[in-house]
């Protein structure tokens, strides 16, 4: 009775129920994240043979610096930076359209856009597979038959490989960070607009002087999931080259290479050194561009 009384205080207490309420997630955090990030790079510098493990220093690290694996960084760096150039200013773009009190029928093109979000990777990578096959009957190879062009092999050139990837990229995500912006957009207060029009100000003026200023939180945002999501992009060119071998290595990027490594040529051990060095690329590269940003030091730049 008095462990219960004890416990009841204790869960009752103002001064405990703050961590009582964070608790699961540090468990989850400690659990799923601190954990395996830990394990990875005690991995990392040992040869994993089963339950026999024996350390080797930095021989993974050695191996590690090999033309694939920087045709794989390489590949996922050009991703990141194309899909930044494309995810970022057409769903601002859309926002601000959707946003506006002229536009009709939003509610439509909002879930007609957000719709792809909600659909399966593997499902989407298969139809743009079929959509950008190499006969003559594809979808896009007919469209270009129209005008008297093509056939194209999309999936044997590195050109027309990023064209299917960023095509993918741009039908499943612009919805999702389309939201985020239409969040940011109604935050910024309506009379700001006013003032700017009393003033005489153009509708450019007021995109550059209001609207990206008062974004540049939900900017910030967009662009640190952005290079996440882009650094570790796999599923999409699993399933669009139907298996995690493109011809020359064209589609492979870093988490495909560790798949590769680990799962089937089951080297866990520098399959955990790839995911080590992805993981402190992706932080330098986020780290770098929050300073930028500003974030750190909470001033606006």
């Amino acid at each position: 009775m008095r462990r219960k009384n004890i416990l009841r205080s204790f869960l009752y207490s103002q001064k405990a129920a703050p961590y009582v309420f964070v608790l699961p997630f540090i468990i989850t955090f400690l659990m799923f994240f601190a954990y395996p990030v830990v394990s990875a790079i005690v991995m990392s510098f040992q040869k994993v043979a089963g339950s026999n493990t024996s350390f080797v220093g930095t021989k993974n690290y050695t191996t590690l610096m090999n033309p694939i694996f920087f045709k794989a960084f390489k590949n996922s760096i050009f991703y990141t930076i194309g899909s930044l150039l494309l995810m970022i200013p057409i769903p601002m773009l859309l926002a601000i359209l959707l946003n506006s009190k002229s536009m009709k029928g939003k509610v439509i093109f909002r879930s007609s856009l957000f719709i792809p979000a909600l659909t399966s990777v593997v499902v989407a990578g298969t139809v743009f597979r079929l959509m950008f096959g190499e006969l003559p009957g594809s979808f896009v190879n007919q469209i270009l038959g129209i005008f008297e062009y093509g056939p194209i092999v999309w999936l044997r050139k590195s050109i027309t490989v990023w064209i299917a990837l960023f095509c993918i990229c741009l039908w499943r995500w612009t919805g999702v960070n389309m939201m985020y912006y239409l969040s940011g957009l109604q935050q910024i207060p309506e009379e700001l607009y006013e003032s700017a029009s009393i003033d005489g100000a153009s509708a450019l003026q007021k995109f550059r002087q209001i609207t990206l200023p008062l974004l540049k939180n939900t900017t910030t945002y967009v662009l640190t999931i952005s290079i996440y999501g882009g650094m570790a992009m796999f599923t999409e060119s699993y399933v669009l080259f139907n298996g995690n071998k493109s011809p020359n290595n064209v589609g492979t990027t870093i988490v495909g290479y560790l798949y590769r490594t680990g799962w089937e040529q089951n080297s866990i051990g520098l399959a955990s050194a790839i995911g080590c060095v992805l993981l402190a690329i992706v932080m330098v590269i986020n780290l770098v561009q929050l300073k930028i940003n500003g974030v750190f030091s909470g001033k606006e730049k």
